[in-house]
């Protein structure tokens, strides 16, 4: 956790472990620059947590920084938005350079009731690992293997004073049930260790999870594509292939790409996904902050977008950017020239298409693909549904959410991929030709 010669801060809240935490570094040869994070939650009793660890750092002759991080009055989860407040200033420290880590008070009776209440809520092993030790942003926990009683023992030994927090004992939040009531009654009537079996299953999950983090490393650059930020997208048939161990993890890790982070995913949502990728070519799932999609073989996993709509105005000549994608469609006239009456066919590429220009009224406009769109492609034996070229051509469904159409008036004239209208398309006797192409946008 420490090195000599290591800069520690030590986030004190002027509690009992916090405290106790303080005294032990300083036993052990450190000068720790003392933190101390006041969200205001209990009025004036929160600032005489604030005054006691002033007081508690001069007297110790110990640098001490307050931090005036107030929650936001309505949240949700009270407990949580605090705790990513405090997380925000302890990660400020380290990555400022200001000190090498930040040394928390959490014990090993902290650990047991995180493992309980995350076993509660449907965890899997990332989550019954717990409390991490150690972080890889800089965060330390040298009392995780220490008993919240053995620290209050410890400092009473010593004479040393602490202050209460008045909250703990609110059995509004699941936390202090778990404490006050779940626990102690585990202890009497189940497991006079509860605390240290919940402990030492942490400890085994870290250990199951360190070695699926570097396993997952090689799994997910293998299997996972990154699309247009943040969408993330593998195929199903690899996920199908893979041991069900290792599919959950790739789909966890597909979707904390994706959403940034975890919360609220449970074992449900990561069965569906499974599920969807045994299933036929075909479907939705959804997971708190993510719509997840199979088209054909692949499986996208991105946060909901709303469906956007857009009919531009296409100049001519000109270049329209299509909206929420990194492509646009250029216009150009072009004289039909000789070469051009007598080359190889002009119907047939994918990225330009080629209408006749006296069979087109000045007004063309691009817009979107919307369900029920049909037209006559150039070279085909009659009106199709668009629907059917996208299957036919196997377009994701969320790319036609997008796909770009060149209408003019009422009628379509040139669909992506799709090519020029029939009514429209042009031939060797077309004088002046309108040349549609597909570009990067710039």
């Amino acid at each position: 956790m420490l090195s000599a010669g290591q800069r520690v801060a030590a986030a004190v809240s002027g509690g009992a472990d916090s405290v106790c935490l303080l005294h032990a570094l300083i036993e052990l040869g450190f000068a720790p620059h003392v933190l101390h994070v006041n969200h205001h939650l209990r009025g004036a009793e929160s600032q005489a947590d604030a005054d006691f660890v002033v007081d508690l750092s001069a007297r110790l002759g110990l640098p001490c920084s307050v931090h005036e991080s107030p929650v936001e009055p309505g949240v949700d989860n009270l407990e949580q938005a605090a705790r990513n407040l405090r997380l925000a200033v302890f990660h400020e420290a380290v990555s400022s350079g200001a000190v090498d880590r930040v040394a928390l008070g959490h014990t090993r009776s902290d650990q047991a009731e995180t493992v309980l209440f995350r076993f509660l809520r449907g965890a899997g092993t990332a989550g019954l690992a717990g409390i991490r030790p150690v972080t890889s942003g800089g965060l330390i926990r040298p009392l995780i293997e220490i008993d919240r009683v053995e620290a209050r023992a410890w400092l009473l030994e010593r004479g040393i004073t602490w202050r209460e927090d008045s909250s703990n004992l609110s059995l509004e939040f699941a936390r202090n049930r778990i404490r006050q009531n779940l626990l102690p009654q585990l202890a009497r009537e189940w497991n006079p260790a509860i605390a240290e079996t919940l402990a030492q299953t942490a400890d085994w999950a870290l250990e199951e999870e360190a070695y699926w983090h570097e396993r997952m490393g090689e799994l997910a650059a293998t299997h996972l594509v990154a699309a247009q930020a943040p969408a993330v997208l593998m195929r199903a048939e690899a996920l199908r292939l893979q041991p069900l161990a290792a599919a959950r993890r790739l789909v966890r890790r597909a979707m904390e790409l994706s959403k940034g982070d975890l919360r609220g995913i449970g074992f449900g949502h990561i069965e569906a996904v499974l599920k969807l990728a045994g299933g036929p070519e075909g479907g939705w799932a959804r997971a708190p902050g993510l719509d997840i999609c199979r088209s054909f073989d692949w499986i996208r996993f991105a946060p909901p977008a709303a469906a956007e709509s857009y009919r531009l105005e296409a100049p001519v000549p000109g270049f329209t950017p299509v909206p929420g994608t990194d492509i646009g469609i250029s216009l150009e006239l072009i004289e039909n020239s000789e070469t051009f009456r007598t080359g190889n066919s002009v119907y047939n590429n994918n990225e330009v298409g080629w209408l006749d220009w006296n069979r087109l009224s000045s007004g063309l406009q691009l817009r979107n693909w919307r369900p029920g769109d049909r037209y006559q492609p150039a070279g085909a034996s009659g009106e199709e549904k668009v629907t059917d070229l996208f299957q036919r051509a196997r377009v994701p469904l969320w790319e036609r959410g997008k796909w770009p159409i060149l209408m003019d008036g009422p009628r379509i004239v040139w669909a992506r991929r799709f090519g020029p209208a029939a009514v429209c398309a042009a031939g060797p006797e077309s004088s002046v030709v309108l040349k549609v192409a597909e570009v990067t946008a710039r």
